[in-house]
């Protein structure tokens, strides 16, 4: 064997064994219901296959960053369509579900605040058949202890398989757009009252960039849940949730949220949009009152300009027709004009 087969051997043997490396750090979680019951936890990804052929069962695994072989085999177990594993590859897609023969693929996106003003969002892609739903995404973007604590919440929803895993997967989400609205909502409230809180007159910098990391939050919340609208209610057609009817309030209690959220994120956008008006109004009424006040020490100053001026200073006076009183009125102008630039600047005219 060649010097250069052997190294190609090498590093394909190095970068093999750095996949099983990431593959064992993050933990994939599996869950298999069978007439309701939560009956198998933490399986392999080759067992999806068989515990679909199961009477009554529903299936779920979680795959974070998963590997090419890993993709390869969720393909194999389930009969995935080509275009549906591509997606997995790049979890950058909009907020949809798209429908291919015997399955459906759904892409959403969970999102958390992010110094309170910008939001961080992460997809999550889903592929759903008749007997399972498998979640792909980047590791962290999805917390798999709440999700499972969800379900267990709403067991008594089991027995309708994997509708039932669906809403769950989406309901959770859903409430993590709540969670995001309610801390941009505060994060503007803390800006209207910092626009007013300003130290001598000067407008707060921190409060201007605060608005445009709020801007930034929330355009990616408009981006992430409006289409959610368009997601869910396909979800509620007759041929997906047809089969199990007494599921339907649910999925139209999550229709209903996600049109909440979606108005919410719209009240916010015009809200924000009031106090950047608000904003511009104060620093306008703000420039106004300045101008009237260099007005006012302009119109003072005038008065003794225009006296001497008129007379030239041709009187006598303290120092006149001497040096020391053209020393003692050029310091004086220096003073007060210092007085005048520094009492300027203070108040921020200058």
């Amino acid at each position: 064997m060649s010097d250069s087969a052997e190294v190609e051997q090498g590093e394909q043997a190095a970068a093999a064994a750095g996949q099983a490396a990431v593959g064992k750090a993050i933990r994939r979680r599996s869950r298999a219901y069978q007439g309701g019951r939560l009956v198998a936890e933490d399986f392999p990804l080759e067992m999806i296959s068989e515990w679909c052929e199961a009477e009554d069962s529903a299936v779920w695994f979680d795959l974070p960053d998963p590997t090419p072989e890993e993709l390869d085999t969720l393909r194999e177990e389930l009969g995935l369509h080509s275009l549906a594993i591509e997606d997995a590859t790049h979890l950058r897609q909009r907020p949809k579900l798209d429908r291919y023969e015997g399955h459906l693929v759904l892409s959403a996106y969970r999102v958390r605040p992010v110094d309170g003003a910008e939001l961080d969002s992460a997809m999550v892609l889903g592929f759903i058949t008749p007997k399972a739903l498998v979640t792909v995404h980047q590791a962290g973007a999805v917390d798999p202890d709440a999700l499972t604590r969800h379900w267990d919440d709403l067991a008594d929803l089991a027995k309708f398989g994997v509708p039932f895993l669906v809403y769950g997967l989406l309901d959770n989400i859903v409430d993590g757009y709540f969670d995001a609205l309610q801390t941009l909502d505060d994060t503007i409230e803390e800006l209207s009252d910092a626009i007013f809180d300003t130290a001598g007159g000067r407008e707060s910098a921190a409060a201007l960039r605060r608005t445009f990391e709020l801007r930034r939050g929330i355009l990616t919340a408009r981006h992430v849940i409006s289409p959610m609208r368009e997601v869910v209610n396909a979800l509620m057609r007759r041929d997906w949730t047809g089969q199990v009817p007494d599921l339907m309030p649910y999925y139209q209690d999550l229709y209903d949220h996600v049109l909440r959220a979606a108005d919410w994120t719209d009240n916010l956008r015009d809200l924000l949009g009031t106090v950047r008006e608000t904003q511009l109004t104060i620093q306008s009424n703000r420039m106004n009152l300045i101008m009237k006040k260099v007005t006012s020490w302009a119109a003072i100053i005038a008065v003794p300009t225009a006296v001497t001026g008129f007379y030239g200073q041709n009187v006598p006076y303290p120092g006149f027709s001497t040096t020391g009183g053209f020393w003692t009125s050029t310091g004086l102008i220096l003073i007060l004009s210092a007085l005048l630039y520094w009492s300027f600047k203070r108040r921020d005219w200058l």
